[in-house]
């Protein structure tokens, strides 16, 4: 995976937060540990002074080192078990002052074995979910706040389907989705009308894996697939980095949301980048959402066989029935 450097050290920002609140807290329990129980600060005074006597009875190269290190490890076990009788003793839990971490495995370090550990990951997940604002700009995108009761009970009159019924089974199938993520089968391809609800569900079910950890990128098919072109034909360096990060994050992300399939400018290059993203995240196993209004035909007139086998055959189409949302909120008002 491509890290975003800004991202990361935004990460790495908040790990060392939360290291700084760790130590605080933990300085706190000793403070309130001696002041309950002084003898544990001279014990502890005591254990320290240990480690001194350790470095210069090694510098001091004496015949009896280790006769000498014996002594003390005998000594500072004796101790310890002191320390331990004196904590329980006063009801509080042995480890009650030791080292606060976060993470047991990398011990807040953010590394395991040069690599980056999985709790920086979380946090690093975190900060590029926080560029969904343009997602979730309403703030109130959630399952438990989709109201069903905005689509029609009787039968359409092209269609013959109830809208209420379809779109509460869309419903189960977006929740379904989010909640099992990552151990999906498919990925989703949500089509229908104008206004209809499906930038809405994306945006739930983006909370909801955001919220577990996952990495969630989201962008219009236009300016998703524009940073393509701008990867490769930059006007600046500075522009081509940007454009870099943003391919970067699109075809690496645990989850991308592509919005408004069919609203970009079909060129040989939106194709090939269309082409591109499909591919390389079908490939690696990674999940999309893609959203578009188009039926059957315009598809086929926008996009070439290989990028429809792609939309036919490795998503699952959930179809959105109803009138316009916005509108009828609208009038309701």
């Amino acid at each position: 995976m491509t890290y975003d450097g800004k991202l990361l050290a935004r990460a790495r920002q908040a790990m060392e937060r939360e290291k700084e609140q760790n130590e605080a807290l933990r300085q706190r329990r000793l403070d309130e540990v001696y002041r309950r129980i002084p003898e544990i600060e001279q014990i502890d005074a005591r254990m320290r002074g240990h480690m001194s006597d350790v470095v210069r009875l090694t510098l001091a190269g004496r015949a009896d080192l280790a006769q000498q290190l014996e002594k003390l490890r005998e000594e500072n076990t004796g101790l310890q078990m002191r320390r331990a009788e004196l904590l329980t003793e006063a009801g509080l839990p042995i480890d009650y002052t030791d080292e606060i971490v976060s993470c047991s495995i990398c011990r807040d370090t953010g590394n395991v074995r040069g690599e980056v550990c999985e709790c920086l990951r979380r946090r690093y997940n975190r900060e590029l979910t926080h560029e969904l604002s343009s997602l979730l700009r309403e703030g109130d995108e959630s399952f438990e706040n989709f109201d069903l009761t905005l689509y029609p009970d009787t039968p359409d009159p092209v269609s013959g389907y109830v809208p209420r019924e379809v779109m509460g089974a869309v419903y189960d199938g977006c929740r379904k989705f989010a909640s099992n993520f990552p151990n999906v089968s498919a990925n989703l391809l949500l089509r229908g009308g104008t206004g209809l609800g499906k930038t809405y569900l994306s945006a739930c079910i983006a909370r909801v894996i955001a919220g577990k950890g996952y990495s969630v990128c989201y962008d219009t098919a236009a300016s998703a697939l524009d940073a393509f072109e701008r990867q490769k034909f930059s006007r600046s360096p500075e522009e081509g980095e940007a454009a870099s990060l943003q391919v970067s994050r699109m075809l690496s992300c645990d989850l991308m949301i592509l919005d408004d399939l069919g609203t970009e400018m079909v060129t040989a290059m939106s194709l090939s980048a269309l082409y591109t993203l499909l591919n390389t995240r079908l490939t690696r196993g990674l999940r999309m959402i893609i959203s578009t209004n188009c039926d059957d035909a315009e598809l086929d007139r926008r996009y070439t066989p290989q990028i429809l086998s792609r939309l036919r055959g490795e998503f699952l189409e959930l179809p959105f029935f109803g009138k316009d949302i916005r509108l009828l909120r609208r009038e309701n008002s």
